[in-house]
């Protein structure tokens, strides 16, 4: 029982943190879709709950992604990430979730642990953009620095960013 219920608690933080993470692939780029409050609606009503937020502080989120995403459809990222739980759920089901909202395709590639760190290396040190973004976890921060490739978000949004 211990085991579902931290089960159960890990899928609500799971969710939360993977909401955000679509957030994220949203100043990226896109895909043409329906992106519009009523999807929000549908996904905040049938699967972001529970939530910290009340369903009126979700909704405005989600009418800000939509807005940000406004000038990306049309387009299509590729991310790639191992195939961990977490990530599938983002795969199966958050990609939906982010095409009908934003309109924006995400084309989400789950491979083994060792072929990620491949392809993260590989576009790293080629700087040849092989996928558009990676879910990996903190192994390879220190490699992203040594190769000057790990950027301040905050100092990004603020400058390059800005208009994004």
């Amino acid at each position: 029982v211990a085991c579902l219920a931290t089960q159960s608690l890990g899928r609500r933080k799971m969710r939360k943190y993977l909401l955000s993470a679509a957030a994220v692939i949203a100043v990226v780029a896109g895909q043409a879709a329906y992106a519009d409050e009523a999807a929000a609606k549908k996904w905040i009503d049938e699967e972001f709950q529970p939530s910290a937020l009340t369903k009126d502080e979700q909704m405005s989120e989600m009418q800000w992604f939509i807005n940000a995403a406004e000038p990306f459809k049309g387009m299509e990222i590729n991310v790639l990430s191992e195939g961990i739980p977490t990530h599938s759920y983002e795969s199966e089901v958050l990609t939906k979730a982010f095409e009908e909202i934003t309109g924006i395709k995400v084309n989400h590639q789950i491979l083994g642990e060792g072929e990620v760190v491949q392809a993260v290396q590989t576009q790293m040190q080629t700087k040849r953009n092989l996928y558009d973004a990676y879910v990996n976890d903190s192994d390879l921060i220190g490699t992203h620095s040594r190769l000057q490739l790990a950027y301040n978000l905050t100092d990004m949004m603020e400058g390059d960013f800005f208009d994004v």
